[in-house]
């Protein structure tokens, strides 16, 4: 039995920029600046997001903490908002449902969400470019914890808790698209793939030291072939 937990954005999908201007539209919002506009979102959870960036604004933590909340459901509010917009933006990648459906098919693999996205964020996201949030059985959100590499551990947990399924941290999968991905299942022994679908190369990622790394997710034998042999 493995555990296989997907990135969303960068992975499986791309917003074109909507979960970015939703962000920045609550952060000016609610502290009155939108932060750095050379910040770079990819690898990171939105809590870590909102913290990094007014950090920079000159906000203490305290008053970061007070206001988080506020922040999060506002970003929620204008993501949806975003997503629902006419002009063609989000869109899945190629060849992401065939993979999901190929790891549904095996009785010993279980399909997870492993993402910095916090959860409400993460399902509205997902149903905006066709993929049922609820194909995933195990979750770990960054509205579960601010650090990404804190999310192995709890999906793991889940899976425990809501299947029954306890497993060592070898036969939990990540897959993502940037260096977080890779590196925040290695304190409990997850093995990482990486996917050169977001912002980072085929040769970025593999400096990383992933199990195996792939232009994208259309060759669906070749991928499952990865998820068995890590």
């Amino acid at each position: 039995m493995k555990l296989i937990l997907f990135d969303i954005d960068g992975t499986m999908l791309w917003t074109d920029g909507a979960g970015r201007r939703a962000m920045e539209g609550a952060l000016t919002l609610v502290f009155g600046s939108p932060g750095a506009a050379t910040y770079r979102y990819d690898g990171k959870t939105d809590k870590q997001i909102v913290r990094e960036l007014m950090r920079e604004e000159g906000h203490d933590d305290g008053g970061i903490d007070a206001r988080l909340s506020e922040v999060l459901d506002e970003y929620l509010v204008r993501l949806d908002r975003e997503l629902a917009r006419d002009e063609p933006q989000a869109h899945r990648y190629d060849g992401v449902l065939e993979l999901l459906d190929a790891l549904e098919a095996r009785s010993d693999r279980i399909l997870g969400l492993l993402t910095g996205n916090v959860m409400e964020g993460a399902r509205t996201k997902l149903s905006a470019v066709g993929i049922d949030p609820d194909r995933f059985r195990v979750g770990a959100f960054g509205s579960d914890h601010e650090s990404r590499p804190e999310l192995p551990a709890i999906a793991m947990r889940r899976s425990h808790e809501s299947l029954g399924v306890l497993l060592d941290g070898d036969r939990v999968i990540i897959i993502g698209d940037t260096p977080a991905d890779i590196h925040c299942g290695r304190g409990v022994g997850a093995r990482a793939i990486g996917v050169a679908t977001g912002h980072y190369s085929v040769d970025d990622l593999a400096e990383h030291g992933p199990a195996a790394v792939f232009a994208d997710l259309r060759d669906t034998a070749a991928v499952m072939q990865a998820i068995d042999n890590a």
